[in-house]
């Protein structure tokens, strides 16, 4: 295993488990015996996260690939 794929492999694993969390949160919510119209609404609430963890995740590995990992040091 390379220097590169050390690197990813902190991301993927912090995104999965924050995707697992919220998903989880979603389907305990939709087994609730609560109104659709709360479900609803509740269920997109935490969507919208897991998908900007989804999309950031996978910049990152991208990053990382590329070789643009710490771009701090030009500035």
């Amino acid at each position: 295993m390379d220097q590169q794929e050390k690197k990813i492999i902190a991301p993927v694993v912090i995104g999965i488990g924050l995707l697992v969390y919220f998903c989880g949160i979603i389907l305990v919510a939709l087994l609730l015996p609560i109104p659709w119209w709360i479900k609803l609404p509740g269920g997109v609430l935490f969507l919208i996260p897991a998908g900007m963890i989804l999309f950031v995740m996978i910049e990152r590995v991208k990053e990382i690939r590329s070789g643009e990992e710490d771009d701090l040091n030009n500035y």
